[in-house]
């Protein structure tokens, strides 16, 4: 008997284990909100709040970013593996989930309240130590609690609708923070001294302890509200010899797939303009754009409804286009349209900044781009879900943590070199530090967008020429489970 074969018949739970509730969607869900805000942090706030408030240069914060993700991303493998051959009576996922709740929150908390007076070298290293603690605490938790999703449900309409909760909360708990930063936060922190309360560290002070909170809370809330799907879910490989040459093997051999492969490239191009856009988001709304934080604060608001669009289209798009052709087609329209409004200021076909149809224009453009793009990553990440089966056939080894924290891995490796990406657009520009909103010559905000624009349609245009490769389809995946269901069977 081939070890794949073992492996299939030794699994003890059944491949129609009952389909998940809506209070069990809304738990798994929920339990993004943690990594939403960190993500939102660190892409949104992270680098101007070092660079705009405490005055740490912007080489020296891209550079510690950067540096902590390379460090860090040697954790993803190591806990999804883990995670897929962890043998207890919670499971092979609760007890990471459980375990990570307080040192992600703890950790979240001190970036967030650096050291008054430090030099620009031990801030940097303030800086790099909280980034990787609270990047590698997050992977205790997010890689098993995404690695839940092929678990909770095998239907191929199923997952999506499973994976839009999980996007919807990512982004809405996120997101929640950015608007609570700009409509509540930044107007009470503005004083005579510092009008701008966006330039205000006391502000960012109390977000830090706001924040932490809900990711504590977000983490407990989804581990205790999935708890009760233990028994339904997939039990660990049969015991065996492990060392560590094997170990590689099995990884290796897990993700020897081609359509892994382009996921995975394409992940990488993704990670890299998402951390590009994130990071200069709030330079182009505040000095490009000229918005006020409440205005900037409306706009971001508008990614509620984004995270409602997004998530109400991908189950759509999944029963009526596929996963793949339906990725395609709102993929292109989303990553074309994004730099859009840019591309027209600079053509100058836009009116001067402080005309309300200039507000209203970026706000409605962004609110269903951003819902595009949303769609995009649940059928992205639905994609990688199928792929679960197709390799345990060829390994007879359920490996959910392996694949997804490929998708974690990739998106730390290279997610700083976005916000290195965005630091040298900056420099390129000529953008000079510490200005305040008006004092930006005009000069450097053409050609902030100028050299913006480009560079992001290029990583977005090759992640979408890579993620073409993708080979499986709805009818592979339905005859995957009847192959395995077949070979459960004895």
């Amino acid at each position: 008997m081939t070890e794949a074969v073992a492996g299939i018949q030794g699994a003890t739970r059944s491949e129609t284990a009952p389909p998940p509730t809506i209070w069990t969607k809304l738990a798994y869900g929920f339990g993004s909100v943690a990594y939403g805000v960190k993500d939102n942090g660190f892409g949104y706030f992270l680098l101007i709040f070092y660079t705009q408030v405490i005055g740490l240069d912007a080489r020296l914060v891209g550079l510690a970013i950067t540096t902590a993700l390379v460090f860090d991303a040697i954790s993803d493998p190591v806990v999804g593996y883990w995670s897929d051959n962890l043998r207890s009576r919670w499971g092979r996922r609760h007890p990471f989930m459980y375990a990570s709740a307080v040192p992600v929150a703890a950790s979240y908390f001190l970036l967030w309240n650096p050291p008054e007076g430090w030099s620009q070298i031990a801030l940097f290293w303030y800086v790099l130590v909280l980034a990787v603690l609270i990047r590698t605490f997050i992977t205790f938790y997010e890689t098993p609690s995404s690695a839940l999703a092929p678990e909770l449900s095998a239907d191929y309409d199923q997952r999506s609708s499973l994976l839009s909760f999980r996007y919807f909360f990512a982004w809405t708990g996120g997101n929640a923070m950015s608007v609570g930063m700009f409509l509540i936060l930044f107007p009470a922190f503005a004083t005579a001294a510092i009008p701008n309360g966006q330039f205000n560290r006391d502000a960012y002070s109390v977000y830090g302890i706001v924040a932490s909170v809900l990711i504590f809370l977000a983490i407990v809330v989804s581990a205790a509200g999935t708890h009760a799907r233990i028994i339904h879910l997939k039990p660990p490989p049969p015991k065996r010899t492990l060392t560590l040459g094997k170990i590689f093997k099995e990884i290796l051999e897990t993700l020897a797939n081609r359509s892994f492969i382009a996921l995975f490239l394409a992940a990488m191009f993704g990670a890299i303009a998402a951390g590009l856009s994130a990071a200069l988001s709030f330079y182009f709304l505040t000095y490009f754009w000229g918005f006020s934080p409440q205005q900037n604060g409306l706009i971001t608001m508008g990614v509620f409804v984004s995270a409602i669009i997004g998530s109400t289209l991908a189950p759509i798009v999944t029963r009526s286009l596929g996963k793949k052709r339906g990725a395609m087609i709102i993929g292109i329209t989303a990553f074309l349209g994004s730099p859009m409004p840019i591309v027209l200021r600079l053509l100058g076909v836009l009116p001067e900044n402080g005309t309300p149809f200039l507000f209203y224009f970026v706000l409605f453009t962004t609110m269903f781009d951003v819902g595009l793009i949303i769609c995009f990553q649940i059928l992205s990440a639905s994609m990688m879900a199928d792929l679960v089966e197709q390799a345990e056939l060829k390994t007879g080894r359920r490996s959910e943590g392996i694949f997804f924290s490929a998708s974690t891995f990739i998106r730390k490796m290279v997610g700083g070199l976005g916000v290195m990406t965005a630091t040298f657009v900056l420099t390129m520009a000529q953008f000079p530090s510490g200005a305040a909103p008006g004092q930006v010559p005009a000069e450097a905000l053409w050609r902030l967008g100028a050299f913006y624009v480009p560079t992001i349609l290029t990583l977005w245009m090759v992640m979408m020429a890579i993620i073409s490769t993708y080979k499986l389809n709805r009818a592979d995946h339905e005859e995957n489970l009847r192959r395995l269901a077949e070979g459960q069977a004895g």
